[in-house]
């Protein structure tokens, strides 16, 4: 067998391409045949491709959250199922103590085998697929599954551990049902869960074809030889972004009095860094917890951030960076910790944090403003724009889904179809990012008026501690969230809130502002 050793530079562009590209594909797919408007309007899911360890090869630009912690996902089932893995299966994974991020977000991981191609039989799987969408409800104490005030992760919904999902082309739907309703607190909505999963299995079908499709066209050892350029290419773009980085150190406090601290030791002999967590808070009894994949996901962003170079995020910007974050802190909390907020709050909390310590960039709303309104019969999800912070020699940006988040926000016309709500309005919030030699971005002011008693929950952060400026910078303005009752009383709300909303209440929520940088 001929053995590539080295490889071609324009060979490697394609390749970099064509996993790319099998990963939107998958997307396409996935967002086509949803039912549930978080997958087909907001866009909150991720498609990626993984070789034969589960380590990540490329994916399209999705959620970078979910990206960088999908591969502990798929790392997780190769060493729980390894043996019994066949051809046909799929399986269902959101455990944030095996690599999930938090509960609504289930992945499903195929595993490709290429029987028939190139008259190859392998016994065991050479790629994985997965794609992981966010499930408008998974059970959980309050309808969305994005409760405020979860203690343990039971109460944050229902948790799939490498749940056998498709057994050789059958889809095991009782068994699935059975899970879905077998719990203290069941999903709210199982035929949405079911058809949203049926969507994951296509996805994932599209990509196991591409494989093939390619194995066919360049020959099983190019692919795999390719896979593993694709991750050496990312593995030295992150070194040399690393080359001209300074060491720094950051604390950054949180609404709730949590704070993380990291320190950025960079070893100029071996270009690496070391990125240390150390003197972080304790895991917390809310559900600020972040799971390891969360930090990791959040490093890894940040370090796939400072590289030019048009590189897809995978296994090998993980190489130069040595991650420490010590057992049963926040951001690596020990189970049964909840983590609903971890994912979308913390993990930009870290993601700021870590722009500080580097001295790159100040900070952005540093929030997802998640918003979640439901009864037994509606249940729905979003996260909400805000200003982004300003850096080296950039404004920020009013207005936009910052860092770890990547999705839309659904149209009025399809939120108002499809609910029973009304947007009454959407608009900037002016001087709500900090001044500077560059300014930060303005937040958002969003209002949703209701028409059905619903419960409405918000998670949020920032709304107390301002998002930082940095060399001189002003800080952004914190956010708001608020009710304007009915009969004209206004009710002020804390970062989290659960809250009884009657027809004709109106949500407030004002969305806080980047930071500015220099002066």
């Amino acid at each position: 067998m001929y053995i590539i050793s080295q490889p071609d530079p324009i060979r490697l562009e394609i390749f970099k391409n064509l996993y790319q590209f099998i990963a939107e594909q998958m997307g396409i797919v996935l967002q086509n045949t949803a039912t549930s408007v978080n997958i087909k309007e907001r866009l909150d899911f991720s498609c990626a491709i993984f070789d034969s360890s589960g380590l990540l090869v490329a994916n399209a630009p999705h959620i970078p959250v979910h990206l960088g912690s999908m591969s502990e996902s798929v790392r997780s089932l190769i060493n729980d199922k390894g043996d019994t893995i066949k051809p046909g299966n799929v399986y269902l994974s959101n455990n944030p103590y095996n690599g999930g991020t938090h509960l609504p977000d289930v992945t499903a991981i195929t595993p490709v085998f290429l029987e028939g191609v190139e008259n190859i039989s392998f016994p065991i799987p050479l790629f994985f697929v997965a794609s992981r969408g966010h499930q408008a409800d998974i059970g959980g104490i309050t309808p969305g599954s994005m409760p405020p005030h979860s203690t343990i992760v039971e109460e944050e919904g229902i948790i799939f551990d490498n749940f056998l999902l498709v057994e050789e082309g059958n889809f095991l739907e009782p068994a699935t049902r059975q899970h879905l309703s077998n719990h203290i607190y069941p999903a709210r909505n199982p035929d949405q869960n079911i058809a949203d999963f049926k969507a994951q299995i296509a996805a994932n079908e599209r990509g196991v074809q591409e494989l093939r499709k390619m194995v066919k066209q360049y020959g099983l050892s190019t692919v795999q030889a390719y896979m593993k350029f694709v991750q050496d290419n990312a593995e030295e773009s992150v070194r040399r972004a690393i080359d001209i980085l300074k060491d720094g150190s950051f604390i950054y406090e949180m609404d709730n009095g949590a704070r993380i601290q990291v320190k950025v030791t960079i070893d100029r002999k071996n270009r690496s860094a070391t990125i240390d967590f150390t003197g972080t808070s304790p895991q917390l009894n809310s559900n600020f917890n972040a799971p390891l994949a969360v930090t990791q996901a959040a490093v890894l962003y940040v370090f796939r951030t400072l590289v030019d170079d048009n590189i897809p995020l995978n296994a090998g910007c993980l190489k130069p960076l040595e991650i420490i974050v010590p057992d049963g802190c926040m951001l690596n909390p020990t189970y049964p910790a909840a983590v609903v907020a971890g994912n979308v709050e913390t993990s930009q909390t870290i993601v700021d944090a870590l722009y500080g310590a580097l001295g790159v960039m100040a900070a952005s709303q540093g929030t997802m403003n998640n918003f979640t309104f439901g009864n037994e019969k509606y249940q729905y999800y979003e996260t909400i724009c805000g200003g982004s912070g300003a850096g080296i020699d950039f404004d920020g940006t009013d207005g936009v889904h910052t860092h770890m988040t990547n999705s839309r926000l659904t149209d009025p016309e399809v939120l108002e179809t499809r609910y029973p709500v009304q947007v009454e309005s959407f608009s900037l919030r002016p001087d709500s990012g900090g001044k500077g030699k560059y300014s930060g971005g303005n937040g958002v002011i969003r209002r949703i008026k209701f028409l059905e008693p619903m419960t409405a929950n918000i998670l949020s952060g920032h709304r107390l501690v301002r998002p930082f400026g940095l060399n001189g910078g002003e800080a952004g303005k914190v956010g708001r969230n608020w009710i304007q009752r009915h009969n004209g009383t206004k009710e002020n709300l804390d970062s989290t809130a659960t809250v009884e909303i009657e027809p004709g209440d109106v949500f407030v929520i004002e969305t806080p502002g980047g930071g500015g940088f220099g002066h």
